[in-house]
């Protein structure tokens, strides 16, 4: 007889605290330490054209130039649980329900929306494994944009599983909630919108 598997004890924040600052891009998803990847030039650029679009009318107090009522940030810590510390790429909480700015580490308040900007090599996590525990957690507002297919798929949480709100690819333009003030080209996320057609000459 074989002798038996070794279980992995769950990682914990004390292994994301031994991991030096400036090397920390990890998650613990499901227990496991998993080192995110990093980032490409789409990924990036639409991460921030994104936080761009959004943050300018609602990272604000309510009725002060835009509609307000959000905290947004990039690439900040959340704990849903002592086995699920996630970095999400963009992460929002609605000010009504959380009235003071979450300065802890990691934030252990939960969103009330965030997006995940996918690489090759982490749609699996995106797409399944937090997809899961954001639903369980009961996230209202999870979007993912991916570089790749130059898509948004936004998803409203409900009782038996998440709702596709809306699928939007390059060519549109879209409202999604929860920032439904804000017009959203695809094209100007993942590429230029104001890039004109070379003329022949």
């Amino acid at each position: 007889m074989g002798s038996p598997a070794r279980k992995v004890k769950p990682a914990t924040i004390e292994d994301l605290l031994a991991i030096p600052e400036e090397e920390r891009r990890h998650e613990i998803i499901d227990g496991e330490l998993v080192q995110k990847a990093q980032p490409t030039f789409t990924h990036g650029r639409g991460q921030g054209r994104l936080y761009g679009r959004v943050s300018e009318p609602y990272d604000r107090r309510p009725g002060r130039r835009g509609p307000g009522g959000f905290w947004l940030a990039l690439d900040v810590e959340v704990a849903l649980a002592p086995n699920q510390i996630y970095r999400p790429d963009l992460v929002g909480w609605r000010r009504e329900r959380v009235p003071e700015q979450p300065t802890e580490w990691p934030v252990r308040i939960r969103p009330d929306w965030v997006c995940e900007v996918l690489s090759p090599n982490n749609r699996s996590n995106d797409r399944v494994k937090k997809y899961r525990n954001y639903h369980r957690f009961e996230v209202p507002h999870y979007w993912i944009l991916d570089p790749m297919d130059e898509t948004l798929t936004v998803f409203r949480w409900t009782e038996p599983g998440y709702l596709v709100a809306l699928i939007a690819e390059g060519g549109e333009r879209v409202h999604a909630e929860p920032f439904e003030a804000v017009e959203l080209d695809i094209n100007e996320l993942f590429g230029d919108a104001d890039e004109e057609e070379p003329t022949e000459g």
